[in-house]
């Protein structure tokens, strides 16, 4: 019996052996790693004796054995957790030169399966049993940490596979970590640089008026249900539309949004509702939250006050919150924010894609 690639020349032909030998000449490493989250979208990484770096939880796929079942199965002997992953963020092809081996293990390039473990509440991660000898500590680190944690290639794998998650756009492929068609969430570099921190209290009744309004911040809705982000080049960082108020704004603060969302992003507002507010412990001050209707998106601008060209986009609230680390006090605010948006008579918004508005648009 003989059997014909599809890549062979026309004619050729071999035999079951040497078609078998050709292809084990060219076999390749496996592996599969599991990202999981906090509720507060840190993510879960792994100190080991026996390398200089963190690491996801994973390893090699053993011979005869499924990517997911090996994915489940590191879980188990890892963290002492029972979970099968079935949802895949990103496949990895990891070259020769990509991966910093000694020459000796004649590394051949592996292809890499990353799997989503979910966000885990605190009784799951309580559950957490991390393999003694081989686990030295787990914990939960901000993603901006991750660069400085892992291994270049892992980091860059663990940040492309965290943006598929974000972005919900299915499993990514990706070659040493980069992704082969990157989205707009890869070229602004979103989650590599430190998220913005609020873990002030949120209040949804009227702000005191003895306290100073230090920021004026809005949801600013599209008649999908989805929110304007504004998206910093060059850091990543994320901002809703909005800033501080300046004397023009007549201590008005619906009035500095309306005006920070023109000059940030060239958006045009309507129905502006008060959403509540957020204190600062260490400053007698508020910083007030809105809701708004999108009406028009003008050309790019760039912001006067800064020179920044933001890169706008629509994402889900909850997309939203991926985006920043406003901890425990996050729930609140996204259940006024949903609140708005049926006072508003939007719908919520599906699970999809983050989307990019280069140009002017109506609604």
């Amino acid at each position: 019996m003989t059997t014909s690639p599809a890549d062979e020349p026309s004619g050729a032909a071999m035999t079951d052996e040497e078609y078998g030998a050709l292809r084990a000449s060219a076999a390749l490493w496996a592996g599969a790693s599991v990202l999981i989250t906090d509720q507060h979208g840190k993510v879960l990484v792994q100190r080991v004796g026996y390398r200089p770096f963190r690491l996801l939880p994973g390893g090699a796929v053993d011979a005869g054995e499924s990517p997911a079942h090996a994915a489940a199965r590191e879980l188990q002997e890892e963290l002492g957790v029972t979970a099968t992953p079935t949802r895949g963020l990103a496949v990895d092809w990891v070259s020769t030169t990509g991966m910093r081996v000694p020459a000796v293990m004649k590394f051949p390039g592996e292809i890499l399966h990353v799997y989503d473990g979910g966000v885990w509440d605190d009784e799951q991660i309580a559950a957490i049993t991390p393999a003694e000898g081989e686990i030295e500590a787990v914990e939960f680190v901000e993603p901006a940490d991750l660069p400085g944690l892992l291994s270049p290639g892992d980091a860059r794998r663990a940040l492309s596979a965290l943006r598929a998650r974000v972005d919900c756009a299915g499993p990514v492929l990706l070659e040493d970590g980069v992704p082969l068609a990157p989205g707009v969430l890869d070229r602004a570099g979103i989650l590599r640089t430190a998220r913005t921190r609020h873990h002030e209290p949120f209040h949804p009744e009227p702000a005191p008026e003895s306290l100073p309004v230090r920021q004026s911040w809005g949801w600013l809705f599209a008649p999908d249900g989805r929110v304007l982000v504004l998206l910093e080049p060059g850091t990543g960082a994320a901002c809703l539309p909005g800033g501080a108020p300046e004397p023009s704004d007549r201590g008005d603060a619906a009035t500095t949004l309306a005006r920070e969302a023109r000059e940030e992003a060239a958006a045009t507002l309507a129905d502006t509702l008060y959403l509540g507010h957020l204190t600062d412990p260490a400053e007698p001050c508020v910083r007030v939250r809105y809701a708004a209707a999108l009406t028009r998106l003008g050309p790019v601008p760039s912001d006067p006050a800064t020179g920044r060209t933001y890169i706008r986009v629509l994402a889900t609230p909850e997309q939203v919150l991926q985006l920043f680390d406003w901890g425990p006090e996050a729930a609140a605010q996204l259940t006024a924010v949903h609140t708005a948006r049926t006072r508003l008579g939007l719908p919520r918004a599906a699970q999809q894609a983050v989307t990019e508005l280069a140009g002017p648009t109506s609604w």
